[in-house]
């Protein structure tokens, strides 16, 4: 297994835009599997970390936003996905974010974003990119297979987020109104008596209502 000075070596020589070996790429994916599949599919991420969005192969965006932000493991990184497709270098991009997780695992978080899979990159050029630098498809079938094992989601330091089902389900409340409605705190929905009837007849439950619901028995 690489050292901490073989990976420094190779971090070093991919943030000059030069890719590894096939042998070395295959070494590194294999120290990232092992990594990520420790982690959870809601990654915790602590503060202060930027932020990061798609990539897509724009490797010198990527060196650009490390030369503002800082470099790892000065700053904590959270890159959300979609590293390959679409640029010139996905290949560069991909392995050296995927280097950086294995050097300083607590610092950088990876998602896996809708680019992250076999089907999608045959179309919009990682694939062919991995033909083209390797001569073989074996660099991107090391990948693909790693993008398996990438979180989905992270949570900075426990925070709700402002929508979706984490935000739904803590702010949403109950309300005198049949159905769904906006809720007057500004997240969530309120729900009359026909929507908990529902739902206690969907999952098998029972509810002991003081009163029969005003809607008409919906369920």
């Amino acid at each position: 297994m690489p050292s901490h000075a073989d990976l420094d070596r190779q971090i070093e020589h991919l943030m000059e835009c030069k890719p590894l070996t096939e042998a070395e790429v295959k070494i590194l994916c294999d120290q990232a599997r092992a990594i990520l599949v420790e982690e959870w599919n809601v990654q915790p991420v602590k503060c202060p970390v930027t932020v990061c969005g798609d990539i897509h192969g724009q490797f010198y965006d990527l060196i650009e936003l490390f030369r503002i932000g800082g470099n790892a493991p000065d700053t904590n990184y959270l890159f959300m996905g979609d590293y390959v497709d679409r640029g010139y270098y996905s290949v560069e991009t991909v392995t050296l974010l995927v280097a950086l997780k294995v050097r300083y695992r607590d610092r950088i978080t990876i998602l896996r974003g809708n680019h992250e899979s076999r089907q999608i990159t045959q179309v919009y050029g990682f694939y062919d990119e991995c033909l083209r630098k390797y001569g073989n498809a074996n660099v991107w079938k090391y990948f693909t297979d790693l993008f398996d094992y990438l979180p989905l989601t992270a949570l900075i330091e426990s925070q709700v987020p402002h929508e979706g089902p984490m935000c739904d389900l803590l702010w949403s409340d109950p309300d005198d109104r049949c159905g769904w409605g906006i809720s007057p705190r500004g997240a969530g929905y309120t729900f009359g008596q026909d929507i908990a009837a529902q739902f206690n007849h969907t999952n098998g439950l029972t509810a002991d209502f003081k009163s029969p619901p005003a809607c008409h028995g919906r369920l």
